[in-house]
């Protein structure tokens, strides 16, 4: 449950919200769960935003639209991208401070982030909208979706400022340990997004183009949401004219370590564009049966997504109070949650296939190659969850150079394992979702070998033999910061 904290400051300035948690103290494997839970729901809930997408539009309009969609999944999350990873940057940043009780920093972090994600969205909706239709084509795009999938990646571009604002928020909230508000507005905006598909897409006819304008309208509710009721219910949003000047100590804080986690994504997105490219090849049906599994291994990876934020949000406080026995707990704990998960969702995708993938389509040629392919990437499952993990407590330490490893190992296990699989003509469509278990198989492996070695190298372990009361040393905490990364 949110917390009371008071910080106390120079003279008899306290500062009191409820919209708080202090992850530095108590039962871990609570916290992560008491954090992730509410942050799953509304995961699940913004990924129903692309549900809703492609089930409407794949009933109402046809296996063409639904392709046309999908085959701009990539492309929407590599525009996307560098405003998320400017977002956690500047979350990672925040709860360092949290965790150090600065509440003076956490503010300016909260200030100087709003700036740069304002310049970072428009920049990125303006250079979306503009390689949009040369990329498309560049990806072999099958000829008969290739405008509709122009006309929908367009539209998704120029609302980039709309899902930066989201994110920025949540990623702010989130840092303090605030999962329960960006789900609350969440929950909101997808019941406007379903409402305004069925309008949009079943009643008006608009095709792409109104779902695409149904999400847009949607994600832009759920920012301005979330940071109004921010301002009138968190005190650390409650911002006085002396922090509006920029800082350029805290953006550059904030960019070292926001600019790997771009880099990082926009990496992964570029594998996934190269495969998407793979997948073209193989024509528009089974694009449709691409699409329809990657949706729905969206909704499996956000158990995974939640608890690596938990992770990243307990490790930075961690970090920032010095408890860093706390930080190889939340570790463990957190891989023990994700095996769980893993072993509870393997046979549920082995059996239900056919019956999910008939959500999205009806065309039995679909729902049977659909079907076999979650046989196929479920049983990678585990080693997708210990990405997360490792991701979250290393993203929360700081470590930016880890970001940079694993965006690299994605790129060249999502462009390496099809063309060696390429090579055996008896594998043919099969190989591109064997090509997606084997990834994430080796960036797991890759994820483990980094947080153990970095644990060891930066000194932890011998730390982890004490655990001292927490100390506001932000010099202190920030020099250690530099030295994981």
């Amino acid at each position: 449950m949110l917390m009371f904290v008071a910080i106390k400051k120079k003279g008899s300035e306290v500062i009191v919200s409820t919209l708080v948690r202090d992850m530095t103290k108590g039962n871990t494997t609570k916290l992560l769960l008491e954090f992730s839970v509410p942050m799953l729901v509304g995961n699940i809930f913004q990924q129903l935003y692309n549900l809703a997408d492609s089930a409407i539009v794949g009933r109402v309009v046809g296996a063409d639209a639904l392709a046309a969609v999908g085959s701009t999944g990539s492309l929407s999350f590599l525009f996307f991208s560098f405003c998320i990873g400017v977002a956690n940057g500047g979350g990672i940043t925040a709860s360092k401070y949290f965790g150090a009780k600065d509440e003076q920093r956490v503010k300016k972090v909260i200030v100087n982030s709003a700036y740069m994600m304002l310049v970072a969205s428009v920049f990125m909706a303006i250079l979306g909208f503009a390689l949009s239709a040369p990329v498309l084509r560049l990806l072999d795009t099958p000829e008969n979706i290739i405008e509709l999938s122009t006309q929908y990646l367009r539209i998704m571009c120029l609302g980039i400022p709309f899902i930066g604002l989201y994110n920025y928020g949540a990623a702010m909230l989130r840092a303090l340990g605030d999962s329960v508000t960006p789900l609350a507005f969440l929950l909101v905006s997808c019941v406007i997004n379903i409402g305004l598909d069925l309008l949009f897409v079943n009643v008006f006819g608009w095709g792409v183009f109104g779902a695409a304008v149904a999400t847009l309208i949607a994600q832009f509710v759920s920012g301005i949401g979330c940071l109004v009721f921010a301002y009138f219910k968190n005190d650390y949003f409650k911002i006085n004219k002396s922090f509006l000047r920029p800082d350029f100590k805290i953006v550059k804080e904030c960019t070292r370590m926001g600019s790997m986690l771009a880099l990082q994504m926009s990496l992964i997105a570029v594998s996934c564009i190269a495969l998407q490219r793979y997948v073209n090849g193989f024509g528009s049906m089974t694009v449709a049966a691409f699409t329809a599994v990657g949706r729905i291994e969206q909704i499996v990876q956000q158990p995974y997504g939640s608890l690596s934020m938990a992770l990243s949000t307990h490790a930075g406080q961690n970090l920032g109070a010095r408890n860093y026995k706390r930080i190889k707990e939340g570790f463990k704990k957190g891989m023990m949650i994700m095996a769980i998960f893993s072993l509870v969702v393997l046979p549920l995708a082995q059996i239900g296939g056919e019956t999910v993938m008939k959500l999205f389509v009806e065309d039995p040629e679909i729902i049977a190659l659909g079907a076999s392919a979650l046989r196929i990437t479920s049983v990678f499952y585990l080693a997708l969850g210990t990405i997360y993990v490792c991701r979250g407590v290393l993203n929360g330490i700081g470590d930016a150079g880890f970001s940079l490893t694993n965006g690299i190992v994605e790129v060249i296990g999502r462009i390496g394992f099809p063309l060696l699989l390429a090579l055996f003509p008896f594998i043919g469509v099969w190989g591109i979702w064997i090509s997606a278990g084997l990834t994430w198989f080796i960036s797991g492996f890759f994820a483990l070998v980094r947080y153990f070695v970095k644990i060891r190298s930066t000194g932890f372990v011998s730390s982890f033999a004490t655990n001292p009361e927490p100390l506001n040393r932000t010099a202190e905490v920030t020099a250690l910061s530099k030295k994981v990364s």
